[in-house]
C-alpha cells in the first residue's frame, strides 16, 4: 500500500521526516518495501492478508496515531443538500453475497480534475481519468472502500439488481474484454443484463464518459471468499478485488458515498439528487469479546499496565468497557467493523503486544511439564540412508511435492492415477507426487541442459500412491560412475553400480537384500530389479526408460539409472541397533574358485541361495566375480565364477574340509539348478 506522506500529514500530525515515520510503523508488524522522496513523499507499506483495514490511508493513520498518541482527523464526510430525487431500483436478490449495498444518484459534469487531485493520485500509483472517476480512486485509497460509478441513463429500466450469474451470460468488462459468467459469479445487473461483476471490475455498456448527465454511485460490502473466487477464475485482479477479498467494512459503504459527495461538492463536480438508497437486509451487530489482565500477562509474560491497555485499544477504535479492576481487572471489548481480524481474546493481546512494544516484552521460555518425547525411529533410519548416500557421492535434492500430469503417470502404479490437486496453482503442479523419481529426473535435466554431464543426484521425502502418503529415498545417476584418472579410462555409470548403492544402504541397516528382475513400465527391461527385505517389496532399480529421459532433455545416448526404496519396509526389515560387535578373525582364511554352467535366466541370488543352503558355517563369503557367455558356451547357459571364502572362528581349516564343503556346494548346484562344473 502506497501511502503519500502529506496526504497522511492531513489524517494526523505525524512528527519526524518519512524514513523515521517509516521505522516507528514498521515495529508494530508493517513491513516497508520502500521510501521514495519528492514533491510527494510515499512510504510503501507490505500489507499482510489479514489486515485489510490498513489497506487505506486512514488504516495507517490510525496506526500512526496510536503509536504517537496524537488525535485522528478523519477527513469531511458530510452529505451536501440533495436536489430532486431520480428513479432508481435497487434490489438484492442475493444477501448472503451481498449483505449490503448503497447507490446514490447524482447530477455530474464531467471534466479535468485538479491538480492536487491528480498528484496525490499519481504518487499513489492510479492514473487520472476525470474528476468522477479521480474522486471514487481517491476514497477508496483515502479509506479502503471501493466505488463504482453507473451512467443511469444506460442502465435498462434504471434498475440495480444484485443477483447471481445466469448460465450463458457474458458482458464485456471496462478493459474491452468479453468474459463469460457462471453460477458462482455476483453480477450487478440492470433490468436485462449484467453491467458489473461484482467487486472486481464494472461493465463497458455503462461506463461514465465526457457526456454523462446521470450517475448511480455504488458503495457495497461483498461476501470476501466470492470475490476471491471470481477473480482468480476470470484471471482478474482489481485495487477493487483485493480489498473485498480480503474482508471490507460493512458499515463503510454509505460513509464512503458520503465522503465522496462531499469532494464531488468540493471540486464542483456533482451534487446528489435525491436520499441515498441503503439495502442492508441483515443488520450486523457489533462483536464484543472479553478480555483479562491475567491473560494478557499470561501471553506476553509480562503485565501491561491497565492504563495501557485501555489507551492503546481506545486510540485503535475499539470500544473498551471496564468490568474488574485491580489485579483482576477485565474489559469487555466492541470490534470496530472495519477490523475483520480481531475474533476472540488472544487478537486482542496482540494488539495490545504490538503497540506496547513487543521490544519490552522478557525473553523467557516455557516451562517443560513432561519430558520431550523420544524422536520417531523412522527419523533416524532416514537420517542414516541420508548419510549412506551423501557418503556414496550423491548431493541432496529438494523437489515439490506438486507436479505436472504428464511427467507423473508413467512413474505411477499400474491402473492407478495421480492424486489431482483440487485447487491446482498452474498445470505445472497439477497432481501430488506418485515417486520421488518425477522431480529427481527432471532436476537431473536441468542440470544436464546447462552442460553438467556427471550427476548424482537424491532426496528422502513423501509421495503419494493407492495407499496414501509414504515415505521414501530415491537417487538418480548419470554419467561417470567414478572421477576421472590418469590410469584407466572413465567407465560410464551402469546398473551394478546403482544395484551395489541399494545393497550398501540395505547392509547398513542390517538387511541382506534379495534382487528379482522386475517389469516396471518406466525401466528398461533386463536392466530393472525389485529390491525384496525379507518377504516386503523394498524398491526398485534400473534404468529409466530412454524416452522418459530423452522427453526431458536427455540426450538419446546417455543412459540415466535410477532406485526407489521404500523407507517403511527398510525399518521393517532393518536389524536392531544392538548390535553385537565381534573380535577380528585370529586364523586364516581358505579360498576356492568355482565356476559353473547355469541357465542365463537364473539369477544370482538364487545361486548364493543354493550355496547357503549347503554350505557349512565356516562359509563366511560369496562373491561373484565373473560371468561369461560366448564361445565354448552351450546357447542359453552363461558361466558363473564365484569365490567362496572359508574360515573357522576356533581354529585353523584345513584343505580337505574346504575342499568337503566346496564338492558339497557343487552337488547342491547341480540337483537345484542343473549346473555343470567347468
Amino acid at each position: 500500500m502506497r501511502i503519500v506522506y502529506p496526504w497522511l500529514c492531513d489524517l494526523v500530525r505525524v512528527p519526524g521526516d518519512p524514513e523515521s515515520i517509516a521505522h516507528e510503523i514498521s515495529l508494530r508488524g508493517f513491513e516497508v518495501a520502500s521510501v521514495e522522496p519528492g514533491d510527494n513523499p510515499v512510504i510503501d507499506f507490505e500489507i499482510t492478508a489479514n489486515r485489510p483495514d490498513c489497506l487505506s490511508h486512514i488504516g495507517i493513520a490510525r496506526e500512526a496515531s496510536a503509536i504517537w498518541g496524537l488525535p485522528l482527523t478523519m477527513p469531511d464526510a458530510t452529505m451536501p443538500p440533495e436536489g430532486p430525487a431520480e428513479d432508481l431500483q435497487v434490489r438484492i436478490d442475493d444477501p448472503d453475497l451481498c449483505p449490503r449495498y448503497c447507490a446514490q444518484v447524482f447530477e455530474i459534469d464531467v471534466k479535468p480534475s485538479p491538480q492536487w487531485l491528480v498528484d496525490r493520485l499519481e504518487a499513489a500509483g492510479v492514473r487520472s481519468i476525470s474528476n468522477i472517476v479521480d474522486v471514487t480512486n481517491y476514497v477508496m485509497l483515502e479509506m479502503g472502500q471501493p466505488m463504482h460509478a453507473f451512467d443511469l441513463e444506460r442502465l435498462a429500466g434504471r434498475a440495480l439488481v444484485i443477483r447471481r450469474a445466469r448460465p450463458g451470460e457474458r458482458m464485456r468488462t471496462l478493459d474491452g474484454v468479453e468474459r463469460a459468467l457462471d453460477r458462482d459469479m455476483l453480477v450487478i445487473a440492470d433490468a436485462d443484463r449484467p453491467s458489473a461483476i461484482g467487486g472486481v471490475m464494472g461493465g463497458h455498456d455503462s461506463e461514465i464518459g465526457s457526456t454523462t448527465r446521470l450517475m448511480a454511485l455504488e458503495s457495497a460490502y461483498f461476501h470476501p471468499p466470492s470475490i476471491r473466487r471470481t477473480s482468480k477464475r476470470l484471471g482478474l485482479k482489481t485495487e477493487a478485488s483485493i480489498r473485498f477479498a480480503r474482508g471490507g467494512d460493512v458499515a463503510a459503504p454509505p460513509v464512503g458515498i458520503a465522503r465522496a459527495a462531499a469532494l464531488f461538492e468540493k471540486l464542483g463536480a456533482a451534487r446528489p439528487r435525491g436520499p441515498i438508497v441503503d439495502r442492508y437486509p441483515s443488520p450486523r451487530q457489533p462483536s464484543v469479546v472479553p478480555l483479562r489482565a491475567s491473560r494478557i500477562a499470561h501471553l506476553l509474560g509480562q503485565d501491561v499496565p491497565a492504563a495501557d491497555v485501555e489507551r492503546i485499544l481506545t486510540a485503535l477504535s475499539f470500544g473498551v468497557t471496564k468490568t474488574a479492576k485491580g489485579s483482576d481487572a477485565a474489559w469487555q471489548v466492541t470490534v470496530p467493523s472495519f477490523r475483520v481480524d480481531v475474533a476472540r481474546e488472544a487478537d486482542l493481546i496482540e494488539e495490545v503486544g504490538r503497540h506496547y512494544g513487543f521490544d519490552r516484552l522478557p525473553t523467557t521460555f516455557p516451562a517443560l511439564e513432561v519430558p520431550q518425547p523420544a524422536p520417531p525411529a523412522s527419523l533416524a533410519l532416514e537420517r542414516r540412508v541420508r548419510q549412506i548416500l551423501i557418503a556414496t557421492g550423491f548431493s541432496e535434492a529438494s523437489t515439490f511435492a506438486f507436479v505436472e500430469k504428464e511427467a507423473a503417470a508413467p512413474f505411477s502404479e499400474p491402473g492407478a492415477e495421480p492424486h489431482a490437486i483440487a485447487n491446482p496453482l498452474s498445470e505445472k503442479f497439477a497432481v501430488l507426487r506418485p515417486s520421488l523419481l518425477v522431480g529427481l529426473v527432471e532436476s537431473a535435466a536441468y542440470n544436464r541442459r546447462r552442460g553438467r554431464k556427471d550427476i548424482q543426484l537424491f532426496e528422502a521425502g513423501s509421495r503419494f500412491g493407492v495407499e496414501g502418503e509414504g515415505r521414501s529415498a530415491a537417487f538418480v545417476w548419470s554419467g561417470a560412475a567414478e572421477g576421472p584418472h590418469w590410469s584407466a579410462p572413465t567407465r560410464p555409470v551402469d546398473f551394478f553400480d546403482v544395484k551395489g548403492v541399494a545393497e550398501q544402504i540395505c547392509g547398513a541397516l542390517g538387511i541382506a537384500p534379495e534382487f528379482a528382475p522386475s517389469r516396471a513400465s518406466y525401466l528398461v527391461h533386463g536392466r530393472a530389479a525389485e529390491v525384496r527385505a525379507g518377504a516386503s517389496l523394498a524398491g526398485l532399480v534400473g534404468q529409466i526408460a530412454p524416452s522418459l529421459v530423452e522427453a526431458r532433455g536427455f540426450p538419446a545416448n546417455e543412459p540415466v539409472y535410477a532406485a526407489e526404496l521404500d523407507l517403511r519396509a527398510l525399518s521393517t526389515g532393518a536389524a536392531s541397533d544392538d548390535r553385537l560387535v565381534e573380535t577380528l578373525p585370529r586364523h586364516p582364511s581358505i579360498v576356492r574358485d568355482l565356476s559353473m554352467l547355469v541357465d542365463d535366466t537364473l539369477p544370482a541370488a538364487a545361486v548364493r541361495g543354493t550355496i547357503r543352503s549347503a554350505a557349512p558355517p565356516t562359509l563366511v563369503s560369496i562373491v561373484e566375480f565373473d560371468r561369461y557367455q560366448g564361445k565354448g558356451v552351450p546357447e542359453g547357459r552363461v558361466s558363473l565364477s564365484l569365490r567362496l571364502t572359508y574360515r573357522a572362528a576356533d581354529r585353523t581349516m584345513t584343505d580337505d574340509e574346504a575342499q568337503e564343503a566346496t564338492e558339497r556346494i557343487v552337488d547342491a548346484l547341480r540337483a537345484a539348478h542343473n549346473a555343470e562344473r567347468r
